[in-house]
């Protein structure tokens, strides 16, 4: 045992050698879980027997970085590449790329080493064709980067990638455009190359008990940080922007809400363009103690799916007749604030109403103060205890935990919410013009 506690050579677990097993004839091979879980050494492990004995002679390694791909694929603390294959391989360069030199079993290998966290860095490894990949957080990396590894392997012999990763959000790129599709594969039985394992630092042998237990003890396990790192669970952890934001805290039943009384009861609406469409039931409480979201209407629609206007009239109408018989004094109380662009939506839905005898004014959301003070008002109300969120609405909850803000812009001084699918910001939004009207009511 070192000076820190750790066991320098513990032994693999049962899971992670089924893992390294199963890398022998799987083509795509994911380890991702929490932080100091052993997944780079376990794919390195299992990469270093491909090298081995695969027949191509060019193969790549990537992270977001070259320095991430030369740290984590070449050195790892010395049991990356260079140290398997000590005394074997030399770096050089390739074409003016960086390379590593490996002789094997079957002949000389070249492994290229690139960046590929930046759009531009597809353009490096185009013109090969590599026989296996490993990329180091590969979630990390710029999608077009990543689309353009797995084309680059199409013609390999033997066509192998490796990818380990950190949780990201549940609806990230990576995991929509690429490991959602792999896995519902997976469950028809149509992809037995498919080999996915999930870790965490529990499973961590190097780690002894006494010592793990001590460390977890300073992590808040009710927090999204924990649920990130340690537990390894997809969704943000950094970046976010709703700090503050605990499950325990935030979430409520529908007899906490049942049992509440309402003076103001405020609806708010966004309207997608081929983003989701959504309109969120907020009560206000005497005093305006407390904000509560208690229901919502949500519909995701694409380019082919969408709604017209007077159908999505139609669903939320019905749906503010459905909250009128869940509160005796909805009607007497309720506001409803639309999205302000949007004019013809809001004159279809005030139709709608008349319609069925139902008289709430529809009016514009309230936009003038900007993005930065609806999400500023709604990180005060979670701070202060005072923002509820009914746990049915699904969609809301995963915006809340996973909404972050856009690095690049932050980079340049701005502070934007990104906007980019990878969790439903429409809820957001929607909920905000529900609440933001109330500012001045609320004492914020």
């Amino acid at each position: 045992m070192t000076e820190s506690g750790l066991i320098p050579y513990a032994p693999l677990t049962i899971k992670q050698t089924e893992y390294i097993r199963r890398t022998k004839d799987a083509w795509l091979n994911v380890a991702e879980g929490g932080k100091r879980a052993g997944k780079n050494i376990i794919n390195l492990i299992a990469y270093a027997m491909v090298l081995e004995t695969h027949p191509d002679r060019l193969h790549l390694v990537f992270g977001v970085t070259l320095a991430a791909a030369k740290m984590n694929v070449i050195d790892s603390n010395g049991f990356g590449l260079q140290h398997i294959f000590a005394g074997r391989c030399r770096e050089g360069e390739y074409k003016n790329l960086n390379a590593l030199y490996i002789q094997t079993k079957v002949g000389e290998k070249i492994i290229i080493m690139a960046g590929g966290g930046k759009k531009n860095d597809a353009a490096r490894i185009k013109g090969n064709s590599y026989g296996t990949v490993y990329g180091t957080e590969a979630n990390e990396c710029h999608q077009t980067f990543v689309q353009e590894v797995f084309d680059r392997t199409l013609a390999s012999s033997k066509r192998q990638l490796f990818f380990d990763l950190n949780p990201k959000a549940p609806a990230h790129w990576f995991y929509r455009d690429i490991l959602d599709y792999q896995d519902e594969l997976l469950k028809r039985g149509e992809n037995p190359g498919y080999n996915y394992g999930h870790f965490t630092v529990m499973g961590n042998l190097s780690i002894p008990d006494k010592r793990l237990k001590e460390l977890l003890k300073t992590y808040d396990k009710t927090s999204l940080w924990y649920q990130a790192d340690i537990l390894g669970k997809r969704t943000a952890a950094t970046g976010r922007i709703y700090t503050g934001y605990k499950a325990a805290e935030v979430l409520v039943n529908r007899d906490y809400i049942k049992d509440k009384r309402f003076i103001a009861f405020s609806i708010g609406i966004d309207i997608g363009g081929t983003a989701a469409t959504v309109a969120t039931l907020t009560g206000m409480t005497p005093q305006y103690k407390e904000v509560i979201l208690i229901d919502g209407y949500y519909h995701k629609q694409g380019k082919e799916t969408g709604y017209t206007h007077d159908r999505y009239a139609q669903e939320i109408g019905a749906k503010i007749v459905e909250w009128g018989k869940m509160f005796p004094a909805f009607f007497a109380s309720a506001y409803i604030f639309a999205e302000s662009a949007d004019k013809l939506f809001r004159q279809a839905l005030a139709n709608e109403l008349k319609r069925r005898g139902i008289h709430i004014q529809v009016a514009p959301a309230y936009k003038k103060e900007g993005i930065i003070d609806r999400i500023r008002l709604t990180n005060i109300l979670i701070n202060q205890g005072r923002y509820k969120v009914a746990q049915h609405l699904k969609q809301w909850i995963e915006a809340l935990e996973n909404a972050t803000w856009d690095e690049e812009e932050r980079q340049k001084g701005e502070w934007v919410r990104t906007d980019d699918d990878s969790y439903p910001v429409d809820c957001l939004d929607s909920s905000e013009y529900a609440v933001q009207p109330f500012k001045g009511r609320l004492e914020v």
